[in-house]
This record gives structure tokens, C-alpha cells and sequence, in this order.
């Protein structure tokens, strides 16, 4: 059965952004690699040699966020989709849904819904959207 994961691109932030994840959700840093770093460096889109080509972010086992920069004046905003966390208890969604919110902007405040005890949603200071969940609602 094939795996699903996330990649999104950033405008500059990719490295930041991605330590900003690795911290906030945990996880492990896998692959951190800049354009210049390629195997192919002299393809390196130009202006872009400081970006990051690919991160990996491992998180919980095999599931992984993946980010790039996109080349130098190409980047287009994220929409139309968001990344959405789920977590055990309502404490834990709560407690991550703030880290993100931290500078960004919510779309929805946390609060109790029919399907979670706390679910939110936010725009982090990256321009990721974010939906975040936790607790199972009493039947």
C-alpha cells in the first residue's frame, strides 16, 4: 500500500520554517540539502544557491514532511489545502495549535467540535495552514 506525506515550498523560509517543525512537532531532521549542495550544482536555478533544494522532517515512524524553496522569483503562496495534526488528547493539540498560531493567524480558535474535544485552525508566520485536533469527542 502506498504511503501519502506532505511537501510544501517556502520563498526563502524553507530553513527555518523546517527547524521551527522539527522543534514544535518533534521528529527528526533527515535530509536538510541547500541548491548548491545538489549533486548537480551547476544546474542551480540562479540566485537560488542558498536555498533549501529538499528537507525531510521524520515524524511518528515513517511519516514525513518534506519542504523546499522554490527557485529564487518562482514561488507561489500556499492554498487550498492545509496540513492537519491529530493528537490523542485535546492537552497536546492545544499546547502544538499555540507554537503554530505564534506569530501567524487563526482561522478558526481551538474550541470542542462533534468530531474532537479541540480542534483550530491556523495560518502559521510561514504561510503553512494548519489544522490541528485532539481528544475524541464523548459519543
Amino acid at each position: 500500500m502506498p504511503t501519502i506525506d506532505c511537501y510544501i515550498f517556502f520563498d526563502g523560509q524553507c530553513s527555518q520554517a523546517m527547524r521551527f517543525y522539527e522543534q514544535t512537532l518533534g521528529g527528526r531532521m533527515e535530509t536538510f540539502m541547500t541548491y548548491a549542495q545538489s549533486p548537480e550544482p551547476d544546474q542551480c536555478p540562479p540566485g537560488s544557491a542558498d536555498r533549501i533544494m529538499h528537507a525531510s522532517l521524520v515524524l511518528d515512524g515513517d511519516c514525513r514532511l518534506m519542504a523546499s524553496d522554490s527557485p529564487a522569483g518562482q514561488h507561489k503562496p500556499m492554498a487550498g489545502f492545509g496540513l492537519a495534526l491529530t493528537y490523542p488528547s485535546a492537552q497536546e493539540a492545544r499546547k502544538v495549535f499555540e507554537a503554530l498560531c505564534a506569530g501567524g493567524s487563526v482561522t478558526m480558535p481551538m474550541g470542542k467540535t462533534f468530531w474532537a474535544e479541540a480542534f483550530g485552525m491556523c495560518t502559521d508566520r510561514f504561510g503553512t495552514p494548519w489544522m490541528v485536533g485532539g481528544g475524541q469527542q464523548a459519543g
